[in-house]
């Protein structure tokens, strides 16, 4: 495959979740600017965070009147998955040029993440670190523009003619779910993943739940495939 046919895969394969960052990024843009933000500010986050379940909780925080330390460490908090999806994806990148790695590192995201891991076996060594970066750099256009679009008409639009915006982020990574689980042991480690970020809510902190519960969830998948019990 030439590169130019890998650049072209990989914005290819951006679209069905770029579909789905546009409504994100633009309730993203009307809640920010209904929580005092200027469009400058909620762009800016956009540009520089490209994180969109960190910025959709700073922006509720921030509207529910919480300092400044304490939305800098639930965004940490929120972030520190993209430790374990970096770790995973280095392995894909160890043909890759060392001056794009800090470039793949900014675009990673739990779709670029998903859906680069589903179809990497299909490019050469050499040639995925492009092939992800066609893909995150399509994702992340998408996100910024949708993101100065929701500001834009933020002030147009009241957020409360605009129903079912929240529920979008959690329907977008039941989908990127559901693509993930090929088969039993997937689809155990997911439930697994589920049941004790349910359990770990009552028990820690914050976010934290989520970080344990991956972390425990996928040692457990690690396990099973080396003891081929699932």
């Amino acid at each position: 495959m030439e590169r130019k046919e890998v650049v072209i895969s990989g914005i290819k394969r951006a679209v069905p979740f770029l579909l789905g960052y546009l409504p994100i990024g633009i309730s993203y843009g009307l809640m920010a600017v209904k929580s005092g933000l200027s469009i400058m500010e909620t762009v800016s986050m956009s540009i520089f965070v490209f994180a969109g379940s960190s910025q959709l909780i700073s922006v509720n925080m921030f509207a529910a009147g919480a300092g400044v330390l304490s939305i800098v460490m639930m965004t940490f908090l929120v972030n520190l998955r993209h430790i374990l999806m970096s770790s995973s994806l280095s392995l894909q990148f160890r043909k890759t040029p060392g001056k794009m790695i800090p470039f793949l590192g900014f675009l990673v995201t739990d779709e670029s993440f998903a859906v680069s891991n589903a179809f990497f076996d299909q490019y050469r060594e050499r040639d995925k670190g492009l092939f992800f970066l066609s893909l995150g750099l399509t994702a992340y256009l998408g996100w910024v523009l949708s993101s100065f679009t929701g500001s834009i008409i933020g002030a147009l639009i009241p957020l409360g003619e605009l129903p079912g915006l929240d529920f979008v982020l959690p329907a977008m990574f039941i989908i990127l779910l559901v693509m993930q689980i090929g088969g039993k042991r997937e689809l155990f480690v997911a439930l697994l993943s589920a049941f004790l970020s349910l359990l770990f809510v009552y028990l820690l902190p914050d976010n934290w739940n989520i970080i344990i519960a991956t972390v425990l969830a996928a040692a457990a998948g690690v396990f099973f495939e080396k003891a081929d019990r699932i």
